[in-house]
């Protein structure tokens, strides 16, 4: 089994080298295509990999698909610059290059360190992923965020978490809120979906008692209730854009070049 690891990047110096070295032993190439970065990660990545590539950003679905067409191998692992593969993972993966596994893929749950802790529960555990298929069997799909991995055929399951350093601190969380709320906005919009009064009233409130009470969120202290309470807010936003986008009658542009 031969694994192609990919990674998208723009901008992520500070973030990036351990995410490579997660990868050795585990990676038989590495592939890194970069957004015109003004920082140093290329000069990072090409470190570790002689295959990285300068790309015109589009949408994450377009760029990692052609991240994944640069793939030699018929097995991609798909990373972000803010990922790590975990200790327990590592020894999976390395157990399933001894073989030919007979699937399209593999999840695995992700798990995030956020305000000095790891999240063990609340909407972002486990949160699990299709990290690890089959290049002649999946596509990533979506214009706007939360891109989607398509596979065709079977995927088993992975137990080892795949690490995620998402946020450094509550500021750049709500600094990230702002900028994915504009591409959630976008996408409802382009589902020619509307606002409503009980979006903005009851959604918010009901994403945050599913997160804190139904999935246990207060068992993460103090970090569980910002997620909990973030992720309500989070919902509101998007829809408070969506009503604003109508009434201005035109799109946000989230991401100019």
């Amino acid at each position: 089994m031969k694994i192609s690891a990919v990674i998208i990047t723009y901008n992520e110096e500070k973030r990036l080298e351990p995410a490579l070295k997660s990868l050795a032993g585990i990676a038989d190439e590495i592939i890194v295509v970069d957004r015109h970065s003004d920082d140093e990660t290329v000069k990072l990545a090409k470190k570790y990999t002689d295959h990285v590539f300068q790309r015109k950003w589009t949408n994450f679905a377009d760029q990692k698909n052609f991240a994944n067409s640069k793939a030699q191998h018929p097995w991609i692992l798909s990373l972000d610059a803010d990922e790590r593969l975990s200790p327990k993972l590592r020894d999976e993966i390395t157990n399933l290059k001894t073989q030919e596994p007979d699937c399209s893929g593999f999840s695995m749950p992700r798990q995030v360190f956020y305000l000095g802790r790891w999240i063990r529960h609340s909407v972002w555990y486990p949160d699990r992923k299709i990290r690890l298929f089959r290049k002649d069997k999946a596509r990533w799909e979506g214009e706007y965020v939360h891109e989607d991995l398509v596979v065709e055929g079977n995927v088993k399951r992975l137990s080892g978490p795949l690490y995620h350093f998402t946020y450094r601190n509550i500021a750049d969380h709500l600094r990230r809120i702002n900028t994915f709320s504009d591409l959630g906005a976008q996408k409802l919009y382009a589902k020619n979906k509307k606002c409503r009064w009980y979006h903005l009233a009851f959604f918010p409130y009901f994403r945050f008692v599913k997160s804190y009470f139904l999935k246990a969120g207060f068992l993460d202290g103090f970090a569980g209730f910002v997620i909990s309470l973030l992720d309500g807010y989070t919902k509101f936003i998007i829809y408070a854009k969506l009503r604003e986008i109508w009434k201005r009658g035109e799109k946000i542009e989230p991401f100019p070049n």
